[in-house]
């Protein structure tokens, strides 16, 4: 036994017995083993078990040396050797089917698995979470690439010195690869979560690999394309451009499928929509600080507002259709700290509320941007309309949709996905339906007021102008009529909403 210390006052304090660590060593293994999700090193250790892992990192490895050995034969009598380029993209393929395949689908049916054997109860009873049990998910199998990419940088690196590549050209490859594989293996993970049923679990299964299969190849596609043409592509502006906005989609919507992802496995009763909402408000607003900074520097053209209202306006509505489809009502705990605008609690009433509000505010920026772009006098009033026109399109289809599905006391039809189905039959007929009637009755398919309510040629009209006057096709007076009908539409839906949440109360 040790001999008690003595304090400054006599009291003995006992001393740490031999072998014992410090009190500040103690605590810093504490904190860190709080912030080390246990997940990842349980899902690393099977990993490591598993034949695929090995299969894959036999394969990958042998394919490498026996390039590299074909690459010294070819190269070993060669004055001044070219080849680097043709044996770097070689290299790259060997790594990019573990990264852009089997690490993804790997991901997806390790959750898949938990939900199938329902041993998903028993990691929530861990008392992880949702949220850090899929992080868990998706930094174990990123620790199973990086080890994959260990074995073969050498490789890719030894391609540098057969000449015909630059060292900027291999790092932006890597770079571009690694988000690609990030963001995969969040899709990969989210999509596991889809489904419940036995039937739809297969039809993801099967989505997956096609989804798989397109990712390889597009990402094959460009880096082929990266390392032909490197020195002139990437000093392009449209090229660096168009890398920044792809690097942007891939963080931001990755964000927002994780946190989706999320809400989807946690409990009715815990404040499961914060996060995507959230997201969803932190991703328009990056997106239109970033769209203005852009059409800033890029001499305020009309051709940067037009890209970034109509792909941004898109993007929005079929969110917004997931926000509002919401169930009604929330759960006894949520509802003494919700207000009538807490948009980022659960329930259809504020994921529609908060819709409205994210797609009206988007087009407003985008449309006052509008009145200081330098375009033609021509394309100036057209373009003005577009951007009035194209939140009104959305809010009505929109509300349509949940007053068809929520005004019926069927549960069938209130269903989420119910609502989703009718969101796509009725825009499916409006775009589909007036051209097919124009056609019948003898006048031009794209007539002005038959398609005055289709939103595809719709848009594309008021977006027209007469060549001949100069003059814009459609009148101020039809978007009023479209903004009017859509706040019309748009209050009828969060009448029903809030009647149909009274109810779910009342339960």
């Amino acid at each position: 036994m040790s001999a008690p210390m003595e304090t400054t006052s006599g009291a003995p304090v006992a001393e740490p017995a031999g072998g014992a660590v410090s009190a500040s060593g103690g605590g810093f293994q504490a904190r860190w083993g709080d912030r080390l999700n246990p997940l990842v090193v349980k899902e690393v250790r099977q990993g490591f078990r598993t034949r695929i892992f090995w299969a894959c990192f036999g394969l990958m490895l042998l394919s490498c040396v026996v390039l590299a050995l074909v690459a010294f034969v070819q190269t070993r009598d060669a004055a001044f050797s070219q080849f680097g380029q043709t044996y770097f993209f070689a290299f790259f393929v060997c790594l990019a089917v573990v990264h852009f395949f089997v690490i993804p689908y790997s991901a997806y049916r390790s959750l898949a698995r938990e939900r199938e054997d329902d041993t998903w109860v028993l990691l929530v009873l861990t008392g992880l979470g949702p949220r850090r049990i899929l992080r868990g998910k998706v930094l174990s199998f990123l620790v199973q690439a990086a080890l994959y990419a260990s074995a073969v940088g050498p490789f890719l690196l030894f391609s540098y010195y057969l000449n015909g590549i630059a060292l900027p050209t291999i790092l932006v490859v890597l770079g571009l690869s690694a988000a690609w594989l990030v963001f995969l293996t969040v899709v990969a993970v989210c999509a596991a979560t889809l489904a419940d049923s036995r039937m739809g679990r297969g039809l993801v299964h099967f989505v997956v690999l096609g989804a798989l299969g397109l990712a390889f190849a597009m990402a094959l596609g460009i880096a082929s394309a990266l390392t032909d043409a490197a020195d002139r592509l990437l000093h392009t502006d449209g090229v660096l451009l168009a890398m920044s906005i792809c690097l942007g989609l891939m963080l931001l919507d990755g964000w927002l499928l994780f946190e989706v992802a999320a809400s989807r496995l946690s409990l009715s009763t815990e404040d499961y929509t914060r996060g995507p909402r959230r997201a969803v408000a932190a991703q328009m607003g990056v997106a239109l600080l970033a769209g203005l900074v852009l059409w800033w520097v890029d001499d305020k053209k009309h051709v940067v507002t037009e890209v970034f209202a109509t792909l941004g306006t898109v993007h929005l509505t079929l969110v917004s259709l997931f926000m509002a489809s919401d169930v009604d009502g929330q759960a006894r705990a949520l509802r003494a700290d919700t207000g009538p605008w807490s948009l980022m609690r659960p329930g259809a009433l504020r994921g529609f509320r908060l819709a409205v509000l994210l797609l009206v505010g988007w087009n407003v920026a985008w449309f006052l941007a509008a009145l200081f772009s330098e375009h033609t006098s021509s394309r100036s009033e057209p373009f003005r309309m577009v951007m009035a026109v194209m939140p009104a399109y959305s809010v009505l289809y929109l509300s349509l949709a949940l007053l068809l599905g929520r005004m019926s006391k069927s549960d069938r039809f209130s269903s989420p996905a119910a609502v989703r189905l009718l969101f796509v039959a009725t825009v499916g007929m409006a775009a589909g339906l007036p051209p097919l009637f124009a056609e019948v009755v003898g006048l031009e398919a794209g007539d002005s007021l038959i398609n005055l309510l289709n939103p595809v040629v719709g848009v594309a009209n008021f977006s027209s102008h007469d060549y001949s006057t100069g003059l814009p096709e459609m009148s101020w007076a039809m978007v009023g009529f479209l903004g009017g009908l859509a706040l019309l539409c748009a209050f009828l839906a969060d009448r029903v909403l809030t009647e149909r949440e009274k109810r779910a109360h009342r339960l």
